[in-house]
């Protein structure tokens, strides 16, 4: 009897074993292991961009080393404009979008009793009325162009200690996103010159209450950027168009000569989206940061840029950077396809088309 118990609880303990092991393994294994290919990311294309979906910077670092060196690898530092390929991507953009005076609102693409349809809500048609239309600039904003040389300037965290704030005031015509802070610590790396700026209204909602109560810390932040336009994407959410009015109300109640509230143009932005679609890039919606490249293609004879790169590693150190050089607020990837654009960039980059800056400026 004794010997029978004996082996009885063997066998319990032996299985219990067993189970725990199990458990182990199924918990434990690697995820990669539950793609037939051994790699837990969709396939890319032929062109070298995901197939659908941002490149995810969150993997186990060997995989994220093996997606930023293969996109080093392929990143010309010896870089030289390529004239013909230039005016070929020039030409595309001027024939499809028209930016030199179709990409702000004026008074001449949008005279009394235009219809405005938004950019992204289809549904929302607004009319322009003469109060409407008598707050939209008679003529574009950008009668020079072509201008020299365009900087635009990105807001990633691959600017910091970057030393670029030189190089960037040199260009000619300054182009930054989404109200970045310039002063103090980060005049050194992201320069303080600007003439275009752009404000997403979210951060006139956040920062600023959407303007609804107090607007002169809203006006004295923006002088900050001398006597820039402020581009606001007034007619692409109906949310947006409110709080862009308020903006523009503010700086003419309260800026003197200093910044000047423009729109973005809807139609613009939906023939840059169709653009940017056939170029390989599916997002929701376009970052900001692309938009303003392809804008400065079309403006500038010479374009440079700083401050783009989607990942949270450093392209050379392999140290964790923040998503901006002034703060570490989460890009939402669910939007845009902040690592395909950069991408498309890289290729115009390698191409002689725009001078795409990774890293430090040494003069």
């Amino acid at each position: 009897m004794n010997a029978f118990i004996s082996r009885l609880l063997s066998i319990l303990i032996f299985a219990c074993l067993g189970s725990v092991l199990l458990w182990h393994y199924f918990t434990h294994r690697d995820p990669a292991l539950s793609h037939p290919n051994g790699v837990n990311q969709k396939p890319a294309r032929s062109n070298g961009v995901a197939a659908s979906g941002p490149l995810s910077v969150q993997q186990k670092p060997a995989k994220r080393n093996q997606v930023i060196d293969r996109l080093i690898a392929s990143y010309s530092t010896s870089w030289k404009k390529h004239e013909k390929n230039f005016q070929f991507y020039r030409s595309l953009l001027g024939n499809k979008c028209n930016a030199i005076s179709a990409a702000v609102v004026t008074q001449r693409n949008s005279p009394t009793g235009t219809n405005i349809t938004f950019d992204a809500d289809k549904k929302k048609i607004l009319e322009v009325t003469p109060a409407l239309y008598n707050l939209f600039p008679k003529e574009t904003p950008f009668i020079k162009a072509p201008l020299d040389t365009c900087a635009v300037v990105g807001n990633g965290g691959i600017l910091t200690n970057s030393s670029c704030g030189k190089q960037i005031d040199s260009a000619s015509y300054v182009i930054r996103c989404n109200l970045p802070p310039l002063k103090n610590r980060h005049e050194k790396d992201a320069g303080s010159k600007s003439n275009i700026v752009t404000a997403n209204p979210s951060i006139l909602m956040q920062k600023y209450s959407s303007l609804n109560e107090r607007r002169r810390s809203f006006v004295e932040d923006v002088r900050l950027y001398g006597n820039a336009l402020i581009l606001l994407p007034a007619f692409s959410y109906r949310q947006n168009t409110a709080v862009s009015l308020r903006a523009l109300y503010a700086l003419e109640d309260f800026g003197y000569n200093g910044p000047q509230a423009v729109f973005f143009n809807p139609a613009y932005l939906s023939n840059l989206k169709e653009f940017w679609h056939t170029q390989g890039i599916r997002a929701m919606r376009l970052s900001t940061g692309i938009m303003m490249v392809s804008l400065a293609l079309e403006l500038c004879n010479n374009v440079h840029l700083y401050g783009f790169w989607p990942f949270s590693v450093h392209p050379y150190t392999y140290q964790q950077i923040t998503n901006h050089y002034y703060d570490n607020q989460p890009v939402n990837h669910r939007v845009h396809a902040m690592p395909a654009e950069f991408e498309a960039l890289l290729n115009l980059h390698n191409k002689g088309v725009i001078h795409l800056h990774i890293g430090e400026c040494t003069n």
